[in-house]
């Protein structure tokens, strides 16, 4: 991982077995993670942060679309608006079909499909991670 900052990144998924599988898996990658289990529950856990001012954003967003309460495409919709949140890059995670139009419509960076490869997650949580923001 290189020295430097703790890389962060927040799971939100309404599936509490596949919130606890990645915070394993990136945990043992050197990441530090948060999970929420829609998108108001994740839009509260990042306006909470924010407020606190003691930790910065995560680094990276991992976002199911299809989840009660708040979906992936509304929680989008809410983070652009907030400028604490806008610039915190998101990957959609989905089993959908047109994970790549969901992505290009939300302006996520990147989409993963369910199931998992484990390969595929952690090259591109590694890219967005090491990104700079703009």
């Amino acid at each position: 991982m290189g020295s430097g900052a703790q890389r962060s990144i927040l799971v939100v998924d309404d599936d509490a077995d596949i919130r606890e599988t990645l915070s394993m898996i990136l945990e043992d990658e050197g990441y530090t993670v948060a999970c929420a289990s829609n998108g108001r529950e994740a839009l509260t856990y990042l306006r909470e942060l924010c407020a606190r001012g003691d930790n910065p954003p995560p680094n990276l967003i991992l976002l199911d679309l299809m989840m009660p309460v708040m979906d992936g495409a509304e929680f989008c919709l809410h983070q652009r608006q907030d400028p604490r949140l806008a610039e915190i890059p998101v990957v959609i995670v989905t089993a959908s079909g047109q994970a790549k139009e969901h992505a290009s419509a939300l302006h996520a960076k990147a989409f993963i499909y369910k199931p998992l490869a484990l390969d595929t997650l952690l090259e591109k949580v590694e890219q967005c991670c090491s990104a700079p923001r703009p």
